[in-house]
């Protein structure tokens, strides 16, 4: 039989084969996230008829190449062109997404992890982000209780879940006054210029704390003086919150306690005993524990560091002596002046030590221990002086700058709110406050930005919640309005008291060979030998320059020039692959009718 033939059927197979994928591709000119693929062919094998020879000088004739006859052709590899972008299509839907550079979306439909480029989503019934085409769910990393991502093991994202759906409220814990205090404003002379600052409680109900700017006889000194605290429908609630203004934690004659003004949390892997003793498991299983009495030292890394320090780093201070730098005071009955003890000294009895308990009527003393063996924490008492409805406001009379609040150099105040139930709960503690605000004695009110100039009889100052920074408003319950995704994945939420929340982040694959990759079906595919494994966790698109774009998704790369082309060259081959067949039977046709 006839050689020639076999290759032809060879070649007839290989240009199906290649025809296949060509339309393939263009069967899939407008799938989203489509990557195109190309096929290349290699000869089959040959047939060495004679093989090749060297020269021989015995003889003196040359070397002879080897007769080899080709039986065909056979398809070498069909290649996805993974790499190349596809055009952008505008859809205006916030949860779709395009991706760019090399890495992929993380998918999971119950199966395992797979992978797409196709980043047409919509959220489900139960708030999961998921891809439109199969339902399978968007895999990402998830927020902490600090409102920080985790970059675990990927997971589904559920950005609408009941929780995400409304941004709890936050107490104020800053506030400030800015303007002008003109000193012939008929306002100050008289009753006082009226200073608003709204306010929220931990609640989220709103309150104005209601304050006056009023002159006195020395030139540059005012009075201010808090007038009233009303709710939100303008109302006194006076009678139900005790309000009191105030310059710092100083301390002077008949000073007022508050409770935790500074708490310090233990360590993660800590247990606290009532004492201040706190203990701990070593790497290799051996108990380990600490005392503030113990002024032993223990080798670490080589060196010998003192225990002491080393407890006071379970507690977030640097050193002992950073630690014991804290005070508290001493009170032996409730006439006399607080004389101030180092923490030292209580930590050495056991953090024991006798306070005045000014809720009591009459006031009496009782004894404290500043270790809280529940909650973890080491609880410093300070105390507040002048604590009333009015605070002396002294400005230069050369630049018109302030120049101290409460008769010090300090340019800030507190204002504190205060059940006037005994052992009512505070919706104004600062316990509930976020950062450094948490166990301030009060809202900080900053006058910094305040001056006593001429404005032609006219004051402009005016109080604002929050720093100059904007932190510390405080705010209400807020209902979701919307949804954003930003360049990097990570998904915010956006609630009607203009807060923002951080939902969780979109994590993507990155493979050594994406080409590798086995396509399998819904614009998926999965890891294979030759791709590279995928870890579980996944990459921040933007460590290695990607990003994701929203409204806009990756259209297919296939193109259509390119492919007709292809159609052409196809067609024509498969065309002379037929002759091959079709000549070799005239042949056959011609050997068989040598015998007639």
């Amino acid at each position: 039989m006839m050689r020639s033939l076999f290759a032809g059927v060879a070649g007839l197979k290989t240009h199906q084969v290649k025809m296949d994928v060509i339309g393939n591709n263009i069967a899939n000119v407008n799938t989203v996230g489509y990557k195109s693929q190309t096929i290349n062919f290699s000869e089959l094998m040959y047939q060495t008829t004679q093989a090749a020879s060297g020269p021989n000088p015995e003889t003196g004739r040359a070397g002879q190449n080897a007769k080899q006859i080709g039986l065909g052709v056979q398809s070498a590899a069909i290649t996805t062109n993974i790499e190349l972008q596809g055009s952008s299509q505008t859809t205006g839907n916030a949860f779709d997404l395009r991706i760019s550079g090399s890495n992929f979306f993380v998918v999971n439909g119950g199966d395992g992890n797979k992978f797409t480029r196709d980043g047409s989503f919509y959220v489900d019934a139960a708030g999961n982000l998921a891809m439109s085409s199969n339902g399978y769910n968007v895999m990402g990393w998830q927020v902490d209780k600090n409102g920080d991502i985790v970059q675990d093991n990927v997971s589904k994202l559920q950005i609408l879940s009941e929780a995400n759906m409304t941004s709890p409220a936050q107490v104020t814990s800053r506030a400030m006054m800015n303007g002008i205090v003109d000193k012939n404003d008929p306002q100050v002379l008289g009753d006082g210029k009226v200073v608003n600052i709204q306010i929220y409680d931990n609640l989220g109900y709103s309150y104005t704390a209601r304050f006056r700017m009023v002159g006195t006889d020395n030139e540059g000194q005012y009075s201010l003086e808090l007038d009233k605290l009303l709710d939100s429908n303008n109302e006194d609630v006076s009678s139900k919150y005790k309000t009191s203004i105030f310059t710092g934690s100083t301390v002077g004659t008949n000073p007022v306690p508050v409770a935790k003004a500074k708490s310090y949390g233990l360590a993660d892997g800590w247990t606290l005993a009532a004492d201040g003793t706190i203990s701990s498991t070593n790497a290799d299983g051996t108990a380990r524990s600490l005392s503030p009495t113990d002024t032993g030292t223990t080798d670490v890394d080589g060196v010998n560091v003192r225990n002491q320090d080393l407890y006071a780093q379970a507690w977030g201070f640097d050193s002992y002596e950073d630690l014991t730098r804290q005070m508290v005071y001493n009170y032996t009955s409730a006439d006399a002046e607080p004389t101030p003890t180092s923490l030292a000294s209580i930590l050495s009895n056991g953090g024991r030590y006798t306070t005045l308990d000014t809720s009591a009527d009459p006031a009496v003393t009782k004894e404290a221990n500043i270790f809280d063996t529940t909650k973890k924490t080491l609880n410093v008492d300070g105390y507040r002086k002048d604590a009333g409805t009015a605070l002396s406001v002294n400005y230069d009379q050369i630049s018109g700058s302030l120049r101290g609040v409460g008769g010090g150099t300090g340019h800030s105040f507190y204002l504190n709110i205060e059940p006037t139930e005994k052992g009512a709960d505070n919706p104004f503690s600062m316990n509930s406050a976020q950062g450094d605000d948490q166990g301030q004695p009060g809202i900080r009110i900053d006058m910094s930005n305040t001056s006593n100039v001429n404005n032609e009889r006219k004051s402009t100052i005016g109080g604002v919640s929050g720093d100059d920074q904007g932190f510390g408003t405080g705010w209400a319950v807020g209902a979701m309005t919307g949804v954003s995704i930003q360049t990097d994945g990570k998904i915010f939420g956006a609630y009607d008291n203009g807060q923002t929340k951080l939902l969780g982040q979109i994590a993507t694959a990155q493979f050594s060979n994406p080409a590798g990759l086995e396509k399998t079906s819904d614009n998926l595919y999965q890891a294979t030998l030759n791709s590279g494994r995928f870890d579980g966790i996944g990459v921040d698109i933007s460590e290695d320059g990607g990003s994701m774009a929203t409204g806009v998704l990756e259209m297919s790369n296939v193109d259509l020039s390119s492919e007709f082309t292809s159609l052409i060259t196809t067609q024509r081959g498969f065309q002379a692959n037929s002759r091959i067949i079709t000549v070799s039977d005239t042949l056959l046709e011609e050997l068989v009718n040598l015998k007639r």
